[in-house]
């Protein structure tokens, strides 16, 4: 394992992820962290799209462009939050996973709740990344 390197593992001696994430992800020390607040689906006037793949897409935009705006690159994500008031298109977002990501996957959680800041706000995904 390289000391100065952000590595991503599933141990042999557990279940395969459900999904497209890794269990475990180690940073290196002295890495800096970044944390984002929640990426919602507002899109660039400010408006939210009626449908959850739309918010979703809208969604990953943000993230790229917040992650751009520290020059962050898409293999610096170890965590990403994702909670949703309802169900999700799980072809539709892992497309887009697909679009951000090469199979070098962070750690990720998901939670279905109730409601978000917004009324109108159907996903909400905060990343956590560090630059070695």
């Amino acid at each position: 394992m390289e000391s100065g390197k952000i590595t991503r593992k599933n141990p042999t001696n557990m279940p395969e992820p459900v999904g497209h994430y890794t269990h475990i992800t180690r940073i290196p020390r002295n890495a800096e962290l970044f944390v984002t607040s929640g990426q919602i689906g507002v899109d660039q006037s400010g408006q939210f799209p009626e449908s959850m793949n739309e918010q979703i897409r809208n969604t990953f935009y943000n993230i790229k462009t917040v992650l751009a705006s520290e020059n962050l690159a898409t293999s610096d994500i170890i965590k990403v939050n994702i909670w949703a008031t309802e169900e999700i298109d799980w072809n539709y977002m892992y497309e887009e996973w697909g679009k951000l990501f090469s199979n070098d996957y962070p750690a990720m959680t998901i939670g279905y709740i109730s409601r978000l800041g917004l009324p109108e706000i159907k996903i909400e995904i905060e990343i956590w990344a560090a630059k070695p």
